[in-house]
């Protein structure tokens, strides 16, 4: 696609229900996505994004730069002023009925949080939706899962410490838990601008609807297994092939099953990616820490095997314009190994970290686009089409 937003674009039938895929709509300051060199925060490579604080990197889509190591220990000392729920919301939590998806509590959690601390003003319910949310997603597991855990946040923890410190995991190494949480954080605080869930939150927000209503809408385009739930499709997927191969099944096995699934037109969940044209670089750090840390677990050793056979399988298909593992197809499976086997909660960790970049963005549409007047209500055209004609 060619970047330049002066270029105009003649519409045809064959663009016409493609969900606007590929097409420029705005602009976005935090985040860019780049066919191959993969995703960067404002203009610096996430992998490079990683040896840094969540924290910092908060910082830096905040405010479009990095922050000094004061800035960044003032900015970290505002979030955890404002990171604590009212009793009144998390008691209001502990009601909701669990026998539902987890990802819907969530949703009714941030409009609770909405209706009880917002204060209609964009650019500080950022802030502190950035800073509650993880508390709120703590509350939900632990409730939806009846661990039951009441732990406030700790003054002596950091963002992401505090979650594992809230989250009540039977069983867990809070120390490896801690490391990987933090690191599946980082990676998905952002993602572009046009992923489902960010447009969602921001085509709600044009309406004029408040900061939590619209993260809400996000977190439901979130919960799809098309979008947050992927990594649920590739564990699953995973424990497919472990059943089937074992855990020391070789290449030329699993070779004759990706052949087999593509010639009865099945899907190789965790390859593919609607920008990017090589391995996702998200993927690449989260292998790297798998191989160091858990290379003798049966779903770690798969998702290394299938990473090592199925592109170049995939690469013999014309259709396939994307053969790599993207960043779902070893995320679940990582935080299996290091101790949160509970994929119905996958998504929940998605949103958290989503919603940092989500709320940024939706702040600078409303407050800052078009010179400070923010962008108008979302309102693309539609051609009428008989149903006698589908």
């Amino acid at each position: 696609m060619n970047e330049n937003p002066e270029v105009l674009f003649t519409i045809t039938k064959d663009n016409l229900e493609t969900g606007l895929r590929g097409y420029p709509v705005g602009y976005c300051t935090t985040s860019h996505v780049n066919p191959m060199e993969g995703l960067s925060y404002v203009q610096i490579p996430v992998k490079q994004c990683i040896s840094q604080s969540p924290e910092a990197v908060i910082y830096l889509l905040y405010h479009g730069r990095q922050g000094s190591s004061s800035e960044v220990e003032k900015f970290a000392a505002d979030l955890k002023k404002r990171s604590i729920c009212s009793s009144e919301l998390i008691n209001q939590i502990h009601v909701c009925p669990t026998n539902g998806s987890p990802m819907k509590m969530l949703s009714i959690a941030i409009l609770l949080l909405g209706m009880l601390e917002g204060k209609q003003d964009y650019a500080q319910d950022c802030l502190n939706i950035i800073a509650k949310i993880p508390q709120l997603c703590a509350t939900v597991i632990n409730h939806h899962a009846g661990w039951n855990s009441v732990r406030p946040p700790s003054k002596e923890f950091g963002y992401i410490e505090n979650f594992t410190h809230m989250l009540n995991v039977p069983g867990s190494n809070p120390d490896s838990l801690n490391k990987v949480f933090t690191l599946f954080n980082i990676l998905h605080y952002d993602h572009g601008g046009g992923n489902l869930s960010t447009f969602v939150g921001k085509a709600v927000a044009s309406g004029l609807e408040d900061m939590y209503g619209s993260i809400a809408s996000a977190v439901s385009a979130l919960a799809g297994p098309r979008h947050g739930g992927a990594n649920l499709d590739c564990l699953r997927f995973l424990e497919e092939l472990l059943a089937e191969i074992g855990p020391d099944g070789t290449a030329s096995q699993l070779e004759a099953i990706i052949s087999r699934r593509l010639a009865n037109n099945e899907l190789i969940f965790g390859f593919g990616h609607a920008v990017l044209r090589v391995e996702d670089q998200r993927a690449t750090v989260l292998y790297d820490k798998a191989l160091k840390n858990y290379p003798e677990n049966p779903l770690i050793k798969m998702a290394l095997l299938l990473r090592d056979t199925a592109p170049n399988i995939l690469k013999k298909n014309p259709k396939i314009s994307d053969p790599y593992p993207n960043v779902d197809a070893i995320s679940g499976s990582l935080l299996s190994a290091a101790g949160f086997p509970f994929p119905e909660y996958f998504p929940i960790l998605f949103a958290m970290a989503r919603t940092v970049g989500i709320a940024i963005q939706i702040v600078y549409e409303r407050c800052q686009a078009r010179g400070g007047k923010g962008t108008p209500i979302v309102r693309p055209k539609y051609i009428y089409k008989s149903r006698e004609s589908v």
